[in-house]
């Protein structure tokens, strides 16, 4: 079977690698061409002043199975290339969980029932939220919005300001008044329900480019793959052998193409063809959420409270101290996800700001050596309830479409692109 199937991969970021890795392993020919001249798609290493950025910090969480398994497959090793820390959340002066050493989901209604900077009413209104979300098996009848569902369960403003607001926007990356409920349930059950391990959130010691699509190209290459750098796609043709894929330079012929772009560039590569109207028409109803990164090099003693830490009602929502993380003393990352007021700022405004906080919140008079801005303007699609998103599935036989924008349980996650490769592959394997 191997030997009849070759496949042709469109983008090298975590979705496309990860088919490309899971196809790879198991002799399956994969060409994986890529517009950039770097792996990594929208989780990629960026160099600024001489210094090692991300384009955007992102952390996983222990529930990521898949993308942590890829990572392992391809040669990292996930205790010596990420900091782990057992669940904990700090809101800076305001809120205070940090779960004990027990049995999900034991630790993370004992950290709610522990929680500093919430009244007793609200610690067991939260508790009582998620035992009732577990006896529902984290299931609604109908989807809604976050900030309906916690208003059916009478969860208390301050309460949603301080835990559930934060959780939600950090991992649907979309407001709470527009939030999918289910999709952000799915969430909480991965990550709290099963195992303690789970809700471990793990920030990487190295770039993203590093930590996977890096040794996936290796892998690839390894496995007799190959990777075309610097090679835009310009259009897509079934053909009698399967389905012709033409760059500037070259056509080639495929029996499975992959399509793991962005859902902008995937919409453009595929309009021409007719059998996937539909397909375009539900890529061109996702709306988009921002993300913007703040990075900022203070003196080599700078540092914060926590590696990761949080900001109540401020412009920055989460500070990342690069410091503790990644060994780059001084840096600090500033996360502002969804979009929201900051939006409207100059870039230059915009670090103000976050000076001006890290002044008042920690007393860090001195001033950053330089600071970046690193704005991805349409970083995930805006996580709606009752959200039609696209199938890895096509009309067109042998044709099939990989990213975090794809249907599936999760948000625009790099979990949610690794599980979309996956897919693709494993379907490819299974019907071939």
């Amino acid at each position: 079977m191997a030997q009849k199937l070759n496949v042709g991969i469109i983008g090298a970021g975590y979705a496309g690698m990860a088919a490309a890795v899971e196809l790879a392993a198991r002799g399956i020919p994969v060409t994986v061409f890529e517009s950039a001249r770097q792996p990594g798609g929208r989780a990629r290493g960026v160099l600024h002043q001489d210094t090692q950025l991300d384009n955007g910090q992102h952390l996983l969480l222990g529930c990521y199975h898949d993308t942590l398994r890829l990572i392992g497959q391809v040669g990292g090793n996930i205790e010596r290339d990420f900091l782990r820390l057992p669940l904990q959340l700090d809101l800076h002066n305001h809120l205070t969980l940090q779960a004990p050493c027990l049995p999900a989901p034991l630790h993370l209604l004992m950290a709610l029932l522990r929680a500093e900077g919430l009244s007793f009413n609200e610690r067991l209104r939260a508790m009582r939220f998620m035992l009732a979300m577990r006896l529902r098996h984290f299931r609604i009848a109908q989807d809604t919005s976050v900030s309906e569902l916690l208003a059916q369960y009478g969860q208390p403003p301050a309460l949603i300001e301080k835990l559930w607001e934060p959780l939600c926007i950090a991992a649907l990356n979309t407001p709470i008044a527009q939030a999918s409920a289910q999709v952000l349930l799915n969430v909480l059950r991965d990550a709290f329900s099963r195992r303690r391990a789970d809700s471990d959130m793990l920030l990487p010691r190295i770039d993203f480019t590093q930590l996977f699509p890096k040794r996936a190209v290796d892998f690839i290459e390894r496995h007799h793959g190959s990777i075309h750098f610097s090679c835009r796609v310009e259009s897509l043709q079934p053909a009698p052998e399967g389905i012709a894929l033409h760059t500037s330079e070259n056509v080639h012929t495929f029996t499975h193409i992959i399509c793991a772009t962005s859902p902008t560039a995937a919409a453009k590569l595929l309009r021409p063809l007719p059998e996937l109207a539909g397909v375009v028409a539900k890529i061109d109803a996702l709306q988009t959420q921002p993300i913007y990164t703040v990075y900022l090099q203070y003196p080599a003693q700078t540092a914060l409270p926590h590696a990761m830490i949080g900001l109540h009602q401020s412009t920055s929502q989460w500070l990342f101290d690069k410091g503790k993380i990644s060994g780059q003393p001084g840096l600090i990352a500033s996360v502002i996800s969804a979009e929201g007021a900051h939006q409207q700022l100059t870039h230059d405004e915009l670090c103000m700001k976050v000076i001006a906080e890290l002044r008042k919140q920690f007393g860090i008079v001195e001033l950053p050596h330089w600071y970046q801005v690193i704005a991805e303007k349409r970083a995930t699609f805006c996580c709606a309830p009752n959200l039609h998103r696209p199938g890895q599935s096509t009309p067109l036989p042998g044709l099939f479409l990989a990213g975090d924008y794809t249907a599936g349980d999760y948000p625009a996650t790099l979990e949610a692109a690794v599980r979309s490769g996956i897919t693709c592959a494993r379907t490819i394997m299974s019907k071939s």
